[in-house]
């Protein structure tokens, strides 16, 4: 390889960047249909059943083991800032269940003839700076070369098995607090296409790279009753998840919810990710939007983030305690969005 060159873009290397590049909701259902059930041990506390955030296996009365992974390709052109975005979204999902994380190991699929041993090294190191904040080493992984490339990792924590906090017992009165706002999809489509500002770009490093720490605290409220995170499959994706497990609807107020910094302008101009139209293909037939509406709106709720913020499910007079634990710990954008209904008839969302 010539190192003389300049490297590529991380960007164009590609297809989609972030948790943009999951597979869309519609084809997963269809993929997982197919998949035989599997005999369940008693130790499993969360399996595949409600599509949680991660696997909780009981190790003992006060110990459980929550297992999950998580990677993507880049969603940013700085390998460091990619190796941090791909780190904190995938410790998020020990959070989301109410647990600490413990360690990690690396997931790393890179082109070996593409790109330069030093960007390579540039990615892992932003992935260990991720792993210090939290607290936890990276004990181990696994390399393959790569037509695109991958990172991410493997995420282990411990959770008192009495404050797991799954994505499907949320309750009928409940009220939802979103602890992050949205919009990264919209500010990684403008980046792409070298049209996201140097502040948007500091807005949405911030904010894919801020840990969601308030996990386990928030565990230890007895009126949280359902934690998850919002990620690929955009906010009325996760809340639909959240309705489906727990056999409720599920009402935004779409006026509450935060938005990134002109966000709402940038998607407006059309800089708005395919994954966010797959998202709607998937699950639209469940969501009734209201009045006043449309497009820009329904491109924004389905909107995929990458390192998203946890979503809380809790009793109405536990909103003030839940919001306040966010603002301790750094997440001032924080609100009260929404809340769940008994099951009836009708969309399963309904956003107004």
């Amino acid at each position: 390889m010539n190192t003389t060159t300049t490297p590529p873009r991380l960007t164009s290397l590609s297809h989609g960047g972030g948790c943009g590049c999951k597979i869309a909701p519609g084809v997963l259902a269809e993929i997982l249909k197919t998949t035989a059930a599997m005999p369940v041990p008693p130790q499993l506390l969360v399996g595949i059943e409600t599509a949680d955030d991660a696997a909780v296996y009981q190790l003992n009365d006060e110990q459980a083991l929550i297992a999950t992974t998580d990677f993507f390709m880049p969603i940013v052109d700085d390998p460091y800032d990619f190796g941090r975005i791909a780190a904190t979204n995938a410790i998020s999902d020990v959070y989301a269940m109410g647990g600490t994380p413990i360690m990690a190991l690396a997931l790393v699929g890179m082109p070996i003839n593409v790109l330069p041993a030093e960007t390579i090294g540039r990615i892992l190191e932003g992935g260990q700076s991720v792993c210090r904040e939290a607290g936890i080493p990276i004990a181990g992984g696994h390399t393959i070369d790569s037509v695109e490339p991958i990172y991410g990792l493997v995420a282990l924590g411990l959770v008192h098995p009495k404050r797991v906090r799954r994505n499907a017992d949320a309750r009928p009165g409940d009220r939802l607090v979103l602890g992050k706002p949205l919009g990264v999809g919209v500010y990684s489509a403008a980046l792409k296409k070298e049209k996201l500002g140097a502040e948007g770009y500091a807005h949405m490093i911030a904010n894919t790279t801020k840990l969601n720490t308030p996990g386990p605290a928030l565990a230890e409220l007895a009126g949280v009753h359902a934690i998850t995170d919002v990620t690929g499959f955009g906010l009325a994706g996760h809340a639909l998840e959240l309705a489906r497990g727990a056999g409720c609807r599920v009402r935004l107020d779409w006026s509450a919810v935060p938005l990134l910094p002109g966000v709402r302008e940038l998607a407006a101009q059309g800089f708005i990710t395919g994954a966010s139209g797959r998202n709607w293909t998937g699950y639209g037939a469940e969501v009734a939007l209201g009045a006043g509406l449309g497009d820009l709106e329904r491109s924004l709720v389905t909107d995929p983030q990458t390192s998203g913020g946890l979503l809380v499910s809790c009793d109405a007079a536990s909103v003030p305690d839940v919001l306040a634990l966010f603002r301790r710990h750094g997440f001032e954008h924080a609100a009260e969005i929404g809340e769940v209904l008994p099951a009836g008839e009708g969309a399963r969302l309904l956003v107004g």
